[in-house]
């Protein structure tokens, strides 16, 4: 065979080869689809809160022209019992795509798993393969405060590897650091707790990697003790066959001084173990409030402080207001309304976390203001997005990149502008379009709003200031207490907080 029909032969080869994996290129174009990545929200194993829920994916790669998706809800693991689906769900934006479960779709039956598979199709019919994930149906877990109470560790000892530490380190930069025993180890692996004081534990939450399965812990039970010498187990905590890396352990309550976590089995390289909480059933105290104005800041990061100096910035204001701080997983509903005076205002803080690694029945009692309370709210970054989340868990998503215009700010790039889209007094002296200051990278979601009650107030390529249409309930996805000469939404706290406190003095007229 001569040369020139060996190239030809190869070319022809290669050509069948890549045909056959449909990854053709044409115009320099690959015509080959990644699917798209299901760990955005609902991510797997989330608790979706609202028979409706919004399922929000990153957007797969690769295809010709118009990128649509496939959906298929079902009841079981091999998609045998298709319950839902739905076609041609084009893409959103650049990085994202969602699709609100329709009203006669509801999800029925709660309690439950649901899987759920997406699919890309690009408008040359090129498919990807399909991406599965799971969640996990209770409509009622969100409903009221929880009722338990955080238990303090003292120590933490393990049975080999260093960073012990990380296991109770509950801040929101905890839930990226971890434990890990190195290989070969026992195997058996342990972690004793001692915890500050003796209590009676009824619910432990447990973080382990959320970045794939490498350290899920298979096969564990939990252990208690007095004194730290007589061990028992503690009935309902053997878990085998574990396939998840969030998990829920709840039980009768059981008094101890000492837990220690028996690890059978994991899978991978060694265990891991990111954040461990433990509860004891209870309400806790109110907190101790001035008998003059102030506002109540609730703390939305996972160790209960706020992500800036937000009690600072309020009481410089000239508005006489002092402020009480209290983490989240504090108040409550009927915590609130015991309090004597009663709040001018509520200001619900950001967070640096992801939801996803929080144990989100943390923020009910939050929900619960949300919903019920009439005393002015303001919901900032995490704050504004735990308002719809108050509604649906799945209602505030992952917008697939991160916006930080202090850092475009510092390079010379323009941010991105805000347009006011409704006119409110909240945005007095605030131009349109106007700059404020972003930290963050989840975002809420406009499509959800007529199905909970909300308008859309402000806008860039996603929603950036919201309100419930009969309440004073306003958020803001941007941080209008941080002080930069740039920061054009610097008035929007202070018009909140004069909407407030003429609503008070208007009540007390009546």
């Amino acid at each position: 065979m001569r040369l020139t029909s060996i190239k030809t032969a190869l070319l022809f080869l290669t050509m069948c080869v890549l045909s056959s994996c449909n990854y053709l290129p044409q115009n320099n174009v690959i015509l080959h689809i990644t699917p798209p990545k299901l760990n955005n929200n609902p991510s797997y194993d989330v608790i979706c809160t609202n028979s409706q829920p919004l399922l929000t994916f990153y957007n797969a790669s690769g295809g010709v022209g118009n990128i649509m998706y496939s959906i298929q809800i079902a009841t079981d693991s091999n998609f045998d019992d298709i319950i839902i689906e739905y076609t041609n769900v084009y893409q959103r934006s650049e990085y994202i795509t969602s699709k609100l479960i329709d009203k006669d779709n509801k999800l029925t039956s709660d309690k439950q798993y649901y899987y759920w598979r997406v699919k890309a199709i690009d408008s040359k019919q090129n498919e990807s393969d399909w991406a599965a994930s799971r969640f996990y149906l209770d409509t009622t877990s969100d409903d009221s405060f929880m009722n338990l109470i955080r238990i303090d560790v003292k120590s933490v000892t393990v049975s080999d590897g260093a960073n012990s530490k990380n296991i109770c380190d509950i801040t929101d930069i905890g839930n990226t650091t971890h434990w890990e025993p190195p290989p070969p180890g026992d195997t058996i692996h342990w972690v004793k707790f001692e915890l500050a004081n003796q209590a009676e534990i009824s619910r432990i939450w447990m973080l382990s990697n959320p970045d794939g399965k490498e350290g899920w812990l298979t096969n564990f039970y939990w252990m208690s003790s007095l004194d730290g010498n007589i061990w028992s187990v503690i009935d309902d905590t053997e878990i085998t066959n574990n396939d998840t890396y969030r998990n829920i352990i709840d039980f009768q309550p059981n008094m101890a001084k000492y837990l220690k976590l028996v690890i059978k089995d994991y899978y991978g390289y060694a265990p891991q173990l990111f954040t461990t909480i433990f509860y004891s059933q209870g309400i806790p105290p109110p907190p101790v409030v001035p008998n003059e104005d102030y506002v109540l800041i609730i703390g939305d990061q996972l160790n209960g402080f706020t992500f800036t100096e937000l009690a600072k910035h309020i009481e410089n204001l000239d508005l006489n207001l002092k402020t009480v701080t209290v983490p989240h997983y504090l108040i409550s509903l009927e915590i609130l309304e015991s309090l004597s005076p009663q709040p001018v205002a509520i200001v619900f803080s950001g967070n640096n976390a992801n939801y996803p690694n929080l144990p989100m029945y943390e923020f009910n009692g939050g929900f619960e203001i949300v919903r019920k309370s009439d005393i002015p709210i303001l919901g900032i970054c995490a704050g504004h997005q735990l308002e719809v989340m108050a509604y649906g868990y799945t209602y505030a998503h992952s917008t697939g990149w991160f916006d930080n215009t202090i850092i475009d700010i510092e390079t010379a790039k323009i941010p991105d502008s805000i347009i006011i889209v409704v006119d409110s007094p909240i945005f007095k002296n605030i131009p349109n379009p106007f700059f404020g200051v972003e930290i963050h990278s989840w975002a809420t979601s406009e499509e959800v709003f007529p199905l909970i009650g909300f308008e859309l107030l402000a806008k860039s390529s996603y929603v950036q200031a919201q309100k419930i249409k009969e309440r004073m309930v306003f958020g803001e996805q941007f941080h209008a207490e941080i002080d930069i000469a740039a920061n054009q939404a610097k008035p929007m706290i202070y018009n909140f907080l004069t909407m407030a406190i003429e609503k008070r003095n208007s009540n007390l007229k009546e």
